[in-house]
C-alpha cells in the first residue's frame, strides 16, 4: 500500500499513524494512504518556513520569477504523468485532468511577472521638498487549504503568486486526492525553491483548525464548500488573519429566444457534465425564458444527455469520468431523490449506472430535470455532482431574479444575440463572474477570480492584481531631506498640502 506523507522541509516528512484511505474512483479500491497530521507536524513545517522565509524575502523579484519560470518548464514536461496521477485519484479524464494543470499554469505565467506586479507609487513634489513612494512587502508565511476538485489548478492559483511576493506558503490539500500537490512541491524544489518555502501538510479538521489558531500564519486562502468557509472565515479573521474562502455555487444558465440552441445544447453538454459536475463553476441550471424556447431546448437536450459517455478516467472518448469517492456519489443520489420527491420531472435518471468491468466504481450517469421551482430544495443548495436542472421562466425579468436571489452568486451566464439584453444582464445581476455566451466565465489569469454572497468571504479575489494585493502588505513612505533652511515653527502642525 502506498503512503501518502507530508512534504516538510524540503523532502517526505512520516509523522504519526492516523491516516486516511485515498481511494481509486474508477474501481472503488483503496489505493493509498495519506497522513493525516497533527498540531506538531505544523508546527515541523513553520519551523522550516520561519528559517527560509526571510532570505527569499529579501531575493529580488527577478530572481524569484525565474524559479516561476523554471517550474513552468518542468511543469509542462510533466504534464502526461501529473494528468494521470490526478485522474487516478478524483476520477476525471485525462484531457480534463490536463486543463486543471494548464489552468493552474497560467497563474504561474502571470507569477512569472512578478518584478512588474510587485512595482509600487511614487510622487516626486508631493509637498516642499517632500517626495511620496509605496512598496508591497510580503506579508510572511501564508497557508492555503484547497479542495478536492481541482488538485492541481487551486494550489497553483495560491502559492505561485503568494511565493513570488515573498511569502513561505503552507498547503493543506485534500486528503481525498493528495499526491499531485506534493508532485508540485517536488517540482518547485527542483525548479530551485529553497526548503521550507512551499510545504505541505495533510490532514483533515484538526490540521485546519491548527493552521487557524497558527499565530504566524498571516493570511489563510481556502476554497470548498459554504458552511466550511464561513467557518474558516470567521476562526481565521477572529484570530487576526486575513483571509478569503470561497464557498459553493449554483450557477444559472439563462437562455434566451434568440439564441443559438444548437450552440446552447453544446455548452450546456460540458459546462454541466464535465468533470461529473464536480465544478464550483459548472451550469447545473439551465433557465429558458418562454415556453416556447424550454420546449425546444428540451427537445434538443434530451438526445445530447443521452449520447453522453461516461467512462473511466484513462478512457479517451469518455466525455466525464467518476465522481470522487462512494459518499459523494451516495449524497448526489440522494439530491436525485430530493428533486423527484419535490415534484421536479426526472426526464433522465442517471442513478444505477454501471460500468463493466468497473462496477464497484464510483459512477453516475448523466440525470436532467424540467420543471423545477425555486422553492425546492434541491435547486437552493449545490449539488456538485452531473445533474442538469431546468427551471422555466416567463420573462426576462424573471429569468434574471432567479440567479440575483439565489444564495450562491458565483457565476452566470447568458445566451443571446441581442447585445441589449446582455449588457442589461451583465449590469444588472447579482452575480460576482458572469460570462456572454460563455458557459463556464472563468477570467483568466491576469484578471481576478471570485465570486458573490455566500459563494465568496472576504473582500479580495484570488489570482491576478487581486492576488498581489492579498498576499503582501503596502508601506507609503513620506521623505524629505534637510537642506539647511527648515525652521522648525510648523513642527507641532499636521503636514497639509493647503
Amino acid at each position: 500500500m502506498r503512503n501518502i506523507d507530508h512534504f516538510i522541509g524540503g523532502g517526505a516528512y512520516a509523522s504519526g499513524e492516523r491516516q486516511g484511505d485515498v481511494f481509486d474512483p474508477n474501481n472503488g479500491g483503496v489505493q493509498a494512504r495519506v497522513r493525516l497530521g497533527t498540531a506538531a507536524d505544523l508546527n515541523k513545517a513553520m519551523d522550516n518556513a520561519r528559517a527560509a522565509q526571510p532570505e527569499w524575502a529579501a531575493m529580488n523579484p527577478q530572481r524569484r520569477a525565474r524559479v516561476m519560470f523554471k517550474f513552468k518548464e518542468l511543469v509542462e514536461a510533466n504534464m502526461d504523468d501529473l494528468a494521470l496521477l490526478l485522474s487516478s485519484e478524483h476520477g476525471k479524464v485525462i484531457a480534463d485532468a490536463k486543463g486543471d494543470v494548464q489552468r493552474g499554469l497560467e497563474v504561474i505565467e502571470y507569477a512569472c511577472g512578478i518584478p512588474h506586479a510587485l512595482k509600487g507609487e511614487y510622487t516626486q513634489g508631493a509637498g516642499p521638498g517632500i517626495d511620496v513612494y509605496s512598496m508591497r512587502q510580503p506579508l510572511g508565511i501564508v497557508a492555503g487549504i484547497t479542495p478536492f476538485n481541482f488538485p492541481a489548478m487551486i494550489p497553483m492559483w495560491m502559492f505561485g503568486v503568494a511565493i513570488a511576493c515573498g511569502n513561505a506558503f503552507i498547503l493543506k490539500p485534500s486528503e481525498r486526492d493528495p499526491s499531485v500537490p506534493v508532485r508540485l512541491a517536488e517540482l518547485m524544489k527542483e525548479a530551485g525553491l529553497p526548503d521550507g518555502i512551499l510545504q505541505v501538510v495533510h490532514g483533515d479538521k484538526e490540521m485546519v483548525d491548527a493552521i487557524l489558531d497558527e499565530e504566524d500564519i498571516k493570511a489563510v486562502s481556502f476554497v470548498g464548500s459554504s458552511d466550511i468557509a464561513q467557518y474558516i472565515y470567521s476562526r481565521g479573521t477572529a484570530n487576526g488573519k486575513r483571509v478569503q474562502a470561497f464557498g459553493g455555487a449554483k450557477n444559472h444558465g439563462i437562455v434566451m429566444p434568440d439564441a443559438d440552441l444548437d450552440q446552447v445544447v453544446n455548452d450546456l453538454a460540458g459546462a454541466a457534465f464535465g468533470s461529473a459536475g464536480e465544478r464550483c463553476m459548472a451550469l447545473p441550471v439551465v433557465v429558458p425564458v418562454g415556453e416556447k424556447t424550454a420546449d425546444a431546448l428540451r427537445e434538443k437536450l434530451i438526445p445530447a444527455v443521452r449520447k453522453l459517455r461516461v467512462g473511466v478516467s484513462t478512457d479517451a472518448e469518455a466525455h466525464y469520468g467518476p465522481v470522487v469517492t462512494a459518499a459523494h456519489k451516495a449524497n448526489i443520489e440522494r439530491y436525485i431523490q430530493m428533486c423527484a420527491d419535490e415534484g421536479g420531472e426526472l426526464v433522465i435518471d442517471g442513478r444505477g449506472f454501471k460500468l463493466q468491468g468497473h462496477e464497484e466504481g464510483f459512477f453516475i450517469g448523466p440525470t436532467f430535470f424540467d420543471h423545477v421551482k425555486p422553492h425546492f430544495r434541491s435547486y437552493q443548495e449545490e449539488i456538485f455532482g452531473p445533474v442538469l436542472q431546468m427551471v422555466r421562466a416567463d420573462n426576462f425579468e424573471e429569468a434574471l431574479r432567479l440567479p440575483s436571489d439565489h444564495q450562491y452568486g458565483n457565476g452566470v451566464a447568458i445566451f443571446t444575440r441581442n447585445g441589449h439584453a446582455a449588457r442589461e444582464f451583465a449590469a444588472r445581476v447579482n452575480v460576482g463572474m458572469v460570462g456572454i455566451n460563455v458557459p463556464i466565465p472563468v477570467p483568466v489569469a491576469y484578471h481576478t477570480f471570485g465570486g458573490w454572497k455566500r459563494s465568496g468571504f472576504g473582500d479580495i479575489d484570488q489570482h491576478g492584481p487581486e492576488g498581489v494585493r492579498f498576499w503582501t502588505k503596502i508601506k507609503k513612505v513620506t521623505q524629505r531631506w534637510p537642506d539647511g533652511s527648515v525652521t522648525g515653527e510648523n513642527a507641532f502642525v499636521i503636514p497639509t498640502m493647503g
